[in-house]
């Protein structure tokens, strides 16, 4: 049976990747250090925004945004990229990486900020460390160091979003709820994404967004939008706001309700 294809929108993914059977896919410094360089590599060449990442010794974790339906593009970029790479340094053949990465479209802010600490605790899970900042080989110490070499990292929305460092520290050290992730990678096989938004009329935003009075009046519209099944990504980006702002207009409209 042929394989499915992928559906590929513009927006957030969370990207997972595992090396065949398990294997060791990074042996050394170098190995997490070259992948790195062909990740941000990619992000230039296919215009994506990496927001997080963590390599660990066998898979890896990345929380990235596209502007352009070339999800598949990027990963195989990177991919074979390194898989050429370590390859030939390792005297080996085949595969190195386990079938098709695999991926969730997000499309909830509280998923969007949950899986950032996930990514994150991943070391602390396997054991390796008891704390994210002791973990070398994620996006967890740049941001709190703001360290400099990972430039695909430097507009992630930790950076734009949390601009002092300490609001960072603290904001990185939250609790992670891992129900969050669960119920919505249940939704899901692979992608989680709603294909029926895909259908919406652009048209319908059109008609909610004719003739806005003032910002009052535009959070109603926004908070209608959501209502009718625009996720906060399409608005964000129908508007020409960030995701993180329609997040907060959404949340005080909800809380105006009860």
């Amino acid at each position: 049976m042929p394989r499915r294809p992928r559906i590929e929108m513009v927006g957030y993914y969370h990207i997972v990747n595992r090396g065949v059977e398990q294997r060791i896919t990074y042996e050394e410094q170098e190995d997490f250090e070259i992948f790195l360089v062909m990740l941000c590599t990619a992000c230039k060449i296919y215009n994506v925004q990496l927001h997080g990442y963590v390599l660990m010794s066998n898979h890896y974790h990345l929380l990235i945004e596209t502007t352009q339906e070339n999800l598949s593009k990027f990963m195989k970029y990177i991919n074979a990229s390194y898989a050429i790479y370590f390859n030939k340094k390792y005297k080996r053949s085949g595969h190195l990486w386990q079938g098709r990465f695999k991926s969730w479209y997000i499309t909830d802010e509280a998923y969007l900020y949950t899986l950032i600490s996930y990514i994150h605790n991943n070391p602390v899970k396997a054991k390796i460390v008891n704390n994210p900042e002791k973990y070398r080989y994620s996006s967890h110490l740049a941001f709190i160091e703001e360290v400099e070499s990972i430039a695909c990292l430097r507009n992630s929305f930790i950076f734009t979003e949390f601009q002092d460092k300490n609001d960072r520290k603290a904001f990185l050290q939250s609790t992670t709820d891992e129900s969050i992730l669960h119920e919505i990678k249940k939704a899901s096989n692979l992608v989680v994404t709603s294909v029926n938004e895909k259908t919406l009329s652009h048209q319908r935003l059109q008609v909610i967004f004719a003739n806005i009075l003032d910002n009052k009046d535009r959070n109603k519209k926004i908070f209608q939008a959501t209502n009718e099944g625009y996720s906060q990504h399409t608005i964000a980006v129908y508007l020409g706001f960030s995701q993180p702002y329609i997040n907060k207009i959404i949340k005080k409209m909800r809380t105006n309700e009860l």
